[in-house]
C-alpha cells in the first residue's frame, strides 16, 4: 500500500510540474528536475532508489518504442550518416576522451573503470532530446537527426559499458571478446527486433478489436527487450528496429479506429513515464551526496574536469563530422554542407538523463579481486553531468536557437506539397466513387463529391496569408457553435429523463471527433 501510495505521489508531482511548465512557459523536464532536487531534502519525503534495471527494462522500452514508432524511416534513412556518426562515433569518442580525463586526474584507478564512467556519461538522453527539441521548435532535420541520435546511441553506451565493466571485474577480454559482445549485442538486437517486427505486425494485421490492439502495442517493447536480454543481445536495439519498422507500416497494420486509440494511449505514457523520470532523477540527489566522501578539492577539480570535456567533445566531434565527410563529392552532391549554425545547435543538444544515472548505478560495486574504488565519486560525476545538461543546456537551448537564428522550415512550400499530394488524393477518390457509384441515390454522391472539393480546397487555402478568415476557418468557427448547440440539447434531455445514457454517449462521441477533425484542420 505505501509502495502504491508513492508512486501515485510521484505521479501527481510530476503531473502537476508539467503544468507548471508550460503556465511559466519553461520546459517541462528542467523544471520536474528541479523540483526533484529541491523535494529530495524535504524531511520526510518518500524516497525512491532508482534501480538500474527499471530504468533499462521498465522505463526506457516503452519511450524508446514510442519514439520510434513516429520517426520517420525515410528521414531516418536519409540521414543515417549524420545520425550513426552522432550515436556511434560520438558516444565512442567522447567515453574514451572522458575516460582519459579522470585517468589522470585519479591515476590510481584502473582505466577500465574509468573508460566505464566514459560510457555512462556519453550518451545524450532519448527522453531529454526528444521532449526538449520539439518544444524548442528546431528545424525538421535538426530534430530528427537528435531523435535518431538518441534512438541509437544507448545502444553504443551499453554496449561499451559491458564490456568496460568485464574488464573492470577482471575478465578477460580481447580483441576477439570485445567483436563477440558487439556482433551479439548489436547484430542479436537487428535480429530480435526484426523478427518482432514481423511477428507482433502479423498479430496486428489479424487484430480487428481497438483495445486489443492498444494492449498488443502495450505489450511489444516489454516482449521484445525480454528475449533480446536473454540472449544478451541489445535489448534498446531491438526495440528501436522493431518501433521504426512497425511505425513506417501502421497505416496497413492497424485500422482506424485503432490508430486513433493507441495515438492518445501513448501519448499519455509518454507524458506520465518523462515527468516520472525526469522527477525521479532529481529525487537521487539526497543519496548520492549522503554516500560521497571524497574530499571537496579532489571533487571540485574532477567535476569540472568532466563537465567540461563532456561540453567540448560534442562540438570537437561535431564540426569535422559535418564538413570533412563534405569533402567527398558523392556525399556533397547529395547534402551540400549546411551553415554552421546547424552544428552549433546540434551541439548544445546534448542533455543527459535517466539512461546515465542508470548506468552509474550499475556500475560494479568494487574492481576485480574486490579492491575498491571512488564508485560513489563515478556517481556523483554522472548526477553532475545530467543535471548540467539538462538544466543548464536544457533552458539555454531555445535562446541559443533564437540567437543562431537557423531557418525555419518552409510553411510555404510544406503547404504547397500537402496541396498537391492532397489534390491527388481527392482526384483518386473522385475516380473511385465513379467507379462505384452506379445505383446510389445521387444526392449522396453529390455530397461525396462536395466532400472531396472541399478537402482539396482547405489545403490550397493553407497557401494564403493569416490577415483574413478563410472559407474553411469560418466553417470551422460556425460548426464549432453548432457543436456545442447540439451537445447542450443532448444534455438537457439526459437530464430530463427523456433519453438513457447510452444515447448521450453516443451523441457525444461522434460530436467529439466532429469536434476533433474541425481543431486539427484549424491548427494545420
Amino acid at each position: 500500500m505505501e509502495a502504491l501510495f508513492e508512486v501515485v505521489l510521484f505521479l501527481a508531482i510530476a503531473t502537476l510540474g508539467a503544468a507548471l511548465a508550460r503556465r511559466l512557459g519553461l520546459l517541462a523536464p528542467i523544471l520536474l528536475v528541479v523540483l526533484g532536487l529541491a523535494l529530495s531534502f524535504v524531511p520526510g519525503f518518500p524516497q525512491f532508489r532508482l534501480d538500474p534495471e527499471l530504468v533499462l527494462v521498465g522505463i526506457l522500452p516503452p519511450l524508446l518504442y514510442v519514439a520510434a514508432l513516429e520517426t520517420s524511416v525515410p528521414a531516418f534513412r536519409y540521414n543515417l550518416r549524420p545520425i550513426l556518426l552522432l550515436a556511434v562515433g560520438l558516444v565512442l569518442f567522447t567515453a574514451f576522451v572522458v575516460g582519459v580525463v579522470v585517468h589522470a586526474l585519479l591515476p590510481g584507478v584502473p582505466f577500465a573503470v574509468c573508460l566505464a564512467l566514459g560510457a555512462v556519461v556519453a550518451p545524450p538522453d532519448a527522453v531529454a532530446a526528444t521532449a526538449v527539441a520539439r518544444r524548442v521548435g528546431l528545424p525538421r532535420r535538426v530534430v530528427t537527426i537528435l531523435e535518431g541520435e538518441s534512438l541509437v546511441n544507448d545502444a553504443t553506451a551499453l554496449v561499451l559499458l559491458r564490456v568496460a565493466t568485464l574488464a573492470t571485474i577482471g575478465s578477460a577480454v580481447g580483441v576477439g571478446e570485445v567483436a563477440r559482445e558487439v556482433l551479439v549485442a548489436t547484430g542479436g538486437g537487428i535480429v530480435i527486433g526484426a523478427l518482432g517486427a514481423l511477428v507482433f505486425g502479423f498479430l496486428h494485421q489479424r487484430v480487428s478489436d481497438p483495445l486489443l490492439d492498444n494492449a498488443l502495442s502495450l505489450i511489444i517493447p516489454f516482449a521484445v527487450v525480454f528475449v533480446a536480454e536473454e540472449i544478451h543481445a541489445s535489448g534498446v536495439v531491438a526495440v528501436v528496429v522493431t518501433g521504426l519498422a512497425l511505425g513506417h507500416r501502421l497505416p496497413k497494420l492497424m485500422s482506424a479506429a485503432s490508430r486513433l486509440q493507441i495515438g492518445a494511449f501513448w501519448r499519455l505514457v509518454r507524458f506520465l513515464l518523462e515527468g516520472l523520470v525526469f522527477l525521479l532523477v532529481g529525487l537521487q540527489l539526497r543519496d548520492v551526496l549522503v554516500n560521497l566522501d571524497t574530499p571537496a578539492g579532489t571533487l571540485a577539480a574532477v567535476t569540472a574536469a568532466v563537465l567540461v570535456t563532456v561540453l567540448l567533445t560534442r562540438f570537437v566531434w561535431l564540426f569535422p563530422a559535418t564538413y570533412l565527410a563534405r569533402l567527398v563529392p558523392r556525399v556533397r552532391r547529395r547534402d551540400p554542407a549546411p551553415s554552421p549554425r546547424f552544428p552549433l545547435v546540434i551541439g548544445w543538444a546534448g542533455m543527459r538523463g535517466v539512461v546515465t544515472l542508470a548506468g552509474a548505478l550499475a556500475l560494479p560495486l568494487t574492481l576485480a579481486g574486490g579492491e575498491p574504488y571512488p564508485r560513489e565519486l563515478f556517481i556523483w560525476l554522472a548526477f553532475a553531468v545530467i543535471v548540467a545538461t539538462l538544466v543548464g543546456q536544457g533552458a539555454t537551448l531555445p535562446v541559443v536557437a533564437r540567437r543562431l537564428k537557423l531557418p525555419p522550415d518552409d510553411a510555404v512550400q510544406d503547404a504547397l506539397s500537402a496541396a498537391a499530394v492532397q489534390q491527388q488524393a481527392s482526384r483518386a477518390a473522385r475516380d473511385r466513387l465513379d467507379e462505384i457509384a452506379a445505383g446510389a441515390p445521387a444526392a449522396v454522391v453529390e455530397r461525396l463529391r462536395r466532400l472531396g472539393e472541399y478537402r482539396t480546397n482547405t489545403a490550397w487555402e493553407r497557401l494564403g496569408g493569416e490577415e483574413r478568415e478563410t472559407p474553411s476557418q469560418a466553417y470551422a468557427r460556425l460548426r464549432q457553435e453548432m457543436i456545442d448547440a447540439e451537445r447542450e440539447v443532448f444534455r438537457a434531455a439526459r437530464d430530463a429523463g427523456r433519453i438513457p445514457e447510452e444515447t448521450l454517449v453516443r451523441a457525444y462521441r461522434d460530436l467529439d471527433l466532429e469536434e476533433s477533425l474541425l481543431r486539427r484542420e484549424d491548427e494545420t
